[in-house]
């Protein structure tokens, strides 16, 4: 009976919800918003790829995007952030959706702040530790599942990554740090390949970093020499390659071609009051990402020998 009555609000409140969808996303009159916003947190941990995508990210992101949080931000991020670490550790468990969809909540969270600057440096830095702290942790890489839909862990995380960095409380150093955590979470053994656009999620996210033009082209080189050992790194015969080598070069290769052609709308380019259409170490990088490259796919690159000389007569 106390599971059928448990069912019965549950329907009843995601009828509630699906109601404010339909009519605009406005906020309810005569509710409380932090009971309401308690609900829609809890609700980004749903199975149920409607009510956790549809409802309870769709009524947040909109509600962060039109200010109705502009003076609540900093509690309400602290609660998402307290999300990044709900059963952390644990793999093909429900409990990485309220991770993962806490995350690219907060990147919402961070992006208001990026647009209003309202919020103080300790509160943005904390959330960048959170932040770090679960995408280094993170056990469960999986992408779609057919009964949950997207999963999107370390997409979502690369998202958040994006956002944090625009903001202005994120400097040469706090950069050079997510910098590594990119670099960390790549080398970090899995036998999970990953499969939800990942790579180009982190890649966009290293893009944002670099139009900073804050973090040192050297620095950046260095970066760089931590994942080309593994992009050139040869398997014994007719073994397959590791995941995260596989997970590394998929990375670089669209690291280079989003340098090589150049991206839109990055955080950091959102941010800024005169974007540029490519960051200043573009050149530099390009020549290094070629080579790990190559290094890695040698039949991207041979060297043709030299027909022998005729024999003289």
């Amino acid at each position: 009976m106390a599971g059928e009555s448990v069912r019965i609000l549950s329907v009843q409140r995601s009828s509630y919800w699906e109601r404010v969808v339909a009519q605009g996303y406005p906020v309810p009159q005569g509710e409380a918003l932090d009971e309401l916003t308690t609900e829609l947190a809890a609700m980004l941990g749903e199975p149920d790829p409607h009510v956790r995508d549809d409802i309870a990210y769709s009524v947040l992101h909109t509600w962060i995007s039109e200010g109705v949080y502009d003076h609540l931000l900093s509690g309400l991020g602290d609660g998402l952030a307290y999300g990044l670490r709900q059963g952390l550790g644990e793999r093909e468990t429900n409990s990485v959706l309220r991770r993962s969809y806490s995350a690219i909540t907060l990147a919402g969270v961070v992006a208001r702040d990026n647009l209003i600057h309202t919020l103080p440096p300790a509160v943005v830095l904390t959330w960048a530790d959170y932040a770090v702290a679960w995408i280094l942790a993170e056990k469960d890489l999986r992408g779609w599942v057919p009964e949950l839909g997207w999963v999107h862990a370390i997409t979502h995380g690369a998202d958040l990554l994006a956002t944090l960095t625009a903001s202005r409380h994120l400097g040469t150093d706090e950069l050079a740090v997510l910098l590594d955590v990119v670099a960390e979470r790549l080398l970090t053994q899995t036998d999970q390949r990953f499969s939800g656009h990942e790579t180009e999620r982190l890649a966009y996210a290293t893009m944002s970093l670099l139009h900073r033009n804050l973090v040192p082209t050297d620095v950046l080189e260095t970066w760089l020499e931590r994942l080309a050992p593994m992009a050139g790194d040869v398997n014994a015969p007719n073994t397959p390659e590791p995941a995260n080598k596989v997970n590394a070069m998929e990375y670089l290769k669209a690291l280079h071609l989003q340098l090589l052609l150049g991206v839109r709308g990055t955080p950091a380019q959102e941010a800024s009051a005169s974007p540029q259409a490519a960051p200043k170490a573009r050149t530099d990088l390009l020549i290094a990402l070629q080579n790990a490259l190559r290094s890695g796919s040698p039949w991207l690159y041979r060297q043709t020998a030299r027909p022998s000389a005729p024999p003289a007569r």
